[in-house]
């Protein structure tokens, strides 16, 4: 196992009703700016929990943060807070939401280029506090200190990770997430499932805590994705899903392992190229780089086949097994595993995301640093 450092501040409050913890978790003396997307927590009742929770604070809202956030929106965020004194965000919506809400926190009291915050071209010396209520269970931003955003007017879609955009609080009810049409549940599985493996279908490290951790999330998200699908009332169901989303991202997964993530890498580019939801893109890159580099993760791969999905012979069967194992479950959770199903051309993409890696210096990518923009090119090409 290798070394680690492990902290996570964040405090989370699970469950159905916990949304008006609100009150007490938010000072009584902050001036709070409520973030949050396109209006779906208008229509599901959220909005209104929230709104009858902050009734003894000042707050003002920001409405419009877009899936994969625009830099450009958020900066409307940054100078409405600066304009109004607003000093604590409470985020209120997914992934994309919870993502705009640290770059909020941190470029408010930033005294330059704010977009050099992202990449972590600039220290970050102060951040404003942040709550979240998690309405959309995928990327298990709401406590974690990373984040992802996009700026269309340059083509980036880049990342920013900072110990003091710790959200304080993540508020995670179920019963918030039952509005959620089938394609959002299906990327929030995929998004999941392919989260602990960047972090866990590497090669052996000796963490056996950890990778039966891992196991644990995938077999469950494998479990209750189609329950989560065929019964959208099933309470357990979804709890079971928003607590596998936050565990594969919390922080411990990864613990003392080697990591990949060239598959997040390349889906950036990815989405920032055609479009695409960011889950979809991960569910056509994994199975592909998976077959591409077998012979570096057959051993995680046949610990995988085994343990997750229950399959027996000798290690090469059984690898390959899983691989296909894993691609029948994203096509079984509305995710194709092929570019030819949004009518994308292989080698424009393959080209475009290859261009795309070496604009951005990610050179260097996989468990082993030895992934080139070349490699990526050449995977996406099998995806076809």
């Amino acid at each position: 196992m290798q070394n680690f450092s492990f902290h996570n501040p964040c405090q989370i409050e699970f469950g159905a009703g916990q949304i008006s913890k609100l009150s007490a978790l938010i000072p009584s003396d902050a001036r709070v700016l409520l973030l949050y997307g396109g209006g779906s927590i208008k229509h599901n009742g959220v909005y209104d929990e929230v709104v009858a929770a902050l009734s003894q604070h000042h707050w003002q809202a920001f409405a419009g943060v877009e899936p994969n956030p625009e830099y450009e929106t958020l900066m409307r965020a940054v100078e409405f807070a600066r304009e109004q004194n607003l000093d604590f965000i409470l985020a209120v919506g997914g992934g994309s939401v919870i993502d705009g809400a640290k770059f909020v926190a941190a470029a408010v009291p930033h005294d330059g280029d704010c977009w050099l915050i992202i990449g972590n071209r600039v220290p970050i010396k102060t951040a404003l506090p942040i709550g979240v209520v998690l309405t959309l269970p995928a990327t298990g931003s709401e406590s974690n200190f990373a984040a992802v955003i996009s700026r269309r007017e340059t083509n980036d879609k880049l990342s920013f990770k900072n110990a003091k955009v710790f959200p304080q609080f993540a508020i995670l009810d179920p019963k918030s997430t039952m509005s959620l049409p089938a394609r959002q549940i299906g990327n929030g599985v995929v998004d999941a499932f392919v989260h602990t493996t960047e972090q866990y279908l590497t090669y052996p490290c000796e963490a056996l805590l950890q990778d039966r951790f891992a196991e644990g999330i995938l077999q469950t998200l494998i479990e209750i994705g189609a329950q989560t699908l065929a019964e959208p009332n099933d309470y357990n169901a979804r709890a079971n899903l928003m607590w596998a989303a936050n565990q594969a991202l919390y922080g411990m997964v990864g613990l003392g392992q080697a990591q990949d993530w060239a598959t997040h890498a390349m889906g950036h580019e990815l989405t920032m190229l055609h479009g695409l939801d960011h889950a979809q893109t991960l569910a056509i890159i994994l199975p592909a780089l998976w077959r591409y580099r077998f012979e570096s993760k057959k051993a995680k791969l046949a610990q995988y086949g085994r343990r997750v999905w229950q399959l027996s012979g000798e290690d090469e069967q059984v690898a390959r097994q899983a691989i296909e194992k894993t691609a029948d479950f994203f096509n079984a959770m509305g995710l194709s595993t092929r570019l030819s199903a949004y009518q994308i051309d292989a080698k424009i993409a393959a080209d475009g995301v290859a261009a795309q890696l070496t604009r951005h210096g990610r050179v260097k990518l996989g468990e082993h640093f030895d992934l080139t923009p070349e490699d990526c090119r050449a995977i996406l090409l099998t995806a076809h």
